[in-house]
């Protein structure tokens, strides 16, 4: 009982600062609650939103972690515990955690004045994990032992000092989701027997990737493209098999463009498999 007025307090209490955007909440999930290690959270911001869960990311710290503090640094809401150190801002498709940056597909949304993170997502960064039940339509939600690896410890430093200088280099002016098909076509071409099997073999390949040949790549890489390169070292992948990309109008009747498959265009670039 202790652990759901407490939630339900600092739920109401976590008010979005002025200026950020919103998006409305769709149907509630059962109950507006969620369990943690079998105890009821009460969340009235639980939300099915674009078919995913999503809670307020105060009530579900709050459960998993009642050591954390919840506080602001600008946009961002900043969750710091012992091995832990969380930021969330409205809009972004990720959240950071300790150091590692977790996709969110449908980003961080603004529900009512709470800020709303996938179930999941929350406690992946927490260590835990989510299950749930289907009888009685109840998100369980299940605390871990510690807190999830560090950056430090988690990207191979070489692979993400070479992933973010190619992508900035290739796409530092494009969207996110543009920066990551970039970083995908990277991690395809590692992938595939048609080329060589690590990033830095993939980029600096003889006549593929003009920035290893210009020196651009060299340049220090802009934050998003950092984020984005580790987004790719977790996993994510944006633009599905691609193996080529150009920009048609600075590159107009491209190899790519006469040889390989369309698969879609993102930002400035056109992809091809």
């Amino acid at each position: 009982m202790r652990m759901r007025i407490l939630c339900l307090m600092l739920c109401l209490a976590t008010i979005l600062p002025m200026g950020s955007w919103a998006l409305a909440a769709e149907e509630p999930v059962a109950g507006s609650y969620f369990l943690v290690d079998g105890n009821a959270c009460e969340d009235p911001g639980l939300t099915v939103y674009n078919g995913i869960t999503y809670v307020s990311l105060v009530n579900a710290v709050l459960a998993l972690r009642p050591d954390a503090v919840i506080g602001w640094e600008g946009e961002y809401v900043v969750v710091t515990a012992e091995g832990l150190d969380i930021r969330a801002r409205v809009g972004d498709q990720y959240i950071q955690a300790n150091g590692r940056c977790l996709y969110v597909l449908n980003g961080v949304i603004d529900g009512g004045g709470r800020v709303l993170v996938p179930v999941r997502t929350i406690a992946q960064a927490m260590g835990g994990w989510v299950s749930w039940n289907q009888e009685s339509g109840v998100v369980e939600v299940y605390s871990g032992e510690s807190p999830i690896a560090s950056g430090d410890s988690y990207y191979d430093s070489e692979s993400l000092y070479w992933l973010s200088r190619i992508i900035n280099a290739e796409s530092g002016n494009q969207p996110l989701d543009g920066k990551l098909a970039v970083g995908t076509v990277i991690m395809n071409r590692v992938d595939s027997s048609l080329f060589p099997n690590t990033i830095y073999d993939v980029i600096f390949a003889p006549n593929q990737f003009t920035p290893a040949s210009s020196g651009s790549l060299y340049r220090e890489p802009n934050a998003e493209s950092v984020v984005a390169a580790k987004l790719i070292l977790e996993g994510v992948r944006v633009g599905g098999s691609s193996l080529y990309f150009v920009n048609p109008t600075t590159s107009p009747n491209s190899w790519a463009q006469r040889n390989r498959t369309y698969v879609t265009t993102i930002g400035s670039h056109a992809f091809f498999s």
